[in-house]
């Protein structure tokens, strides 16, 4: 006994917790069916259920649950269970502790976040902070990275192709708000969402946070390479429009993506110190590219020429070939699409052509001109041959010719008949 009114061992019973009183300080009372399972009345008048153990030597002592949440049925039953658990050599109170240690999704999130991503292009690595904040964390965020297996990935992607509803852009001079604009399917943004997922695990196995990753086969939702030529007559238009167009700034960005190949963000934030107009050539800094690497190509004297030319129109002092407006002129120009937008329109252009096509048409144009798949992945600033690829069938096209002029020469000849 305890004193003098509670014996040690008694069959516990829901009788008998209810009847239970607190004391002056905490107490238990011992099951006489389970060794170590006991009753724990505390001095708050609460009560749970517990079970005792020794351990390598070490006296443990490991908390059920609270009554009446767990009956005295269900924690007897799960004492027993713990009791085969300990007798088999495991410490259920140490693999608690680890569970409750153990790295969540969420934890590796902060990481990848805080260690990856300032490695990226800011707007690359802004976009993977708002698909791990508002897509992956809240569906996943909770979960032990051990516990995280391919049907959840599979199930949150389902959930990001399926779409969701979107609010209305803003509008100062409408009073009222428009409802949440219907849900569309968004299969290729899954598809990001999924790299991302994946490349984090991967940073979780290098950083001993986990051990598999279970986003390394998602299925990934069909996609269509969205590229567009332009066909000579179409550059022809293009560049009767840029010609009659006022601004000069924008002007010379698009002529600049054409004349070389380079995306829209290369050519907006590149400065006068990348050009050598003696050597003639770019070297564009890591900052800028998509591989974070240093890339030089050589330019033409149509791209010197406008080097030359905003050197003129651009306050000294300034480093950029194209800063921004009065408000934002100590940064390069961030917005280009309502001056695209009207250059196309005024060009004939189809809707979906994109300034990125550009420099796809950059691309097929010197394809055409008989330079190997190696010389276009050198002038784009590719560095993975695999990105090349795909102007593969581009570079068929001087081939051709040449095998038609083969043809011509041996195909038999027509006799006249007198």
């Amino acid at each position: 006994k305890r004193g003098d009114a509670m014996p040690v061992r008694v069959k516990l019973t829901e009788k008998f917790v209810r009847a239970a009183e607190p004391r002056s300080d905490d107490y238990q009372v011992f099951d006489d069916e389970v060794r170590g399972f006991a009753l724990a009345v505390y001095r708050s008048g609460a009560k749970s259920f517990a079970l005792s153990y020794r351990h390598c030597g070490r006296q443990r002592r490991m908390v059920i649950g609270r009554w009446p949440e767990w009956s005295v049925v269900a924690a007897r039953e799960r004492a027993k269970f713990l009791r085969r658990e300990i007798d088999a050599g495991k410490d259920p109170l140490l693999e608690r502790e680890e569970a409750r240690t153990a790295p969540r999704v969420s934890d590796l999130i902060n990481r990848y976040i805080e260690e990856h991503v300032p490695k990226l292009a800011p707007r690359h690595g802004s976009d993977q902070v708002s698909i791990l904040k508002k897509r992956v964390e809240p569906e996943i965020g909770h979960m032990l990275l051990d516990e995280v297996t391919p049907g959840h990935i599979d199930r949150l992607l389902r959930k990001v192709a399926e779409g969701r509803p979107r609010p209305h852009k803003a509008n100062p001079k409408r009073k009222r708000k428009k409802p949440l604009a219907a849900a569309r399917p968004t299969p290729i943004r899954a598809n990001r969402v999924g790299e991302v997922v994946r490349k984090m695990f991967n940073c979780g196995i290098r950083w001993k946070m986990c051990t598999e990753n279970p986003a390394s086969g998602f299925r990934r939702n069909p996609e269509n390479e969205r590229e567009y030529f332009l066909t000579l007559p179409e550059i022809d238009r293009l560049a009767s429009a840029l010609a009659e167009d006022e601004d000069q700034r924008g002007t010379a960005i698009i002529r600049m993506c054409l004349l070389t190949g380079a995306r829209l963000g290369e050519v907006r934030c590149a400065r006068f110190e990348e050009f050598n107009l003696h050597l003639m050539y770019w070297m564009k800094q890591a900052t800028n590219t998509k591989q974070r690497k240093v890339h030089r190509r050589p330019i033409s004297q149509d791209v010197a020429a406008i080097v030359r030319e905003r050197r003129a129109a651009v306050p000294p002092g300034c480093p950029w070939l194209f800063p921004g407006d009065a408000k934002d002129k100590d940064q390069p120009v961030q917005d280009l699409r309502k001056f695209w937008d009207r250059v196309r329109k005024k060009a004939g252009l189809p809707r979906q052509v994109r300034i990125h096509d550009l420099r796809h048409t950059f691309a097929s144009l010197v394809a055409g001109d008989g330079a190997s798949l190696l010389m276009i992945g050198k002038l784009l600033g590719h560095t993975q041959s695999k990105t090349t690829e795909r102007y593969a069938h581009l570079v068929d096209q001087p081939l051709r010719s040449k095998v038609n002029t083969v043809a011509e020469v041996v195909k038999p000849r027509l006799r006249v008949v007198g």
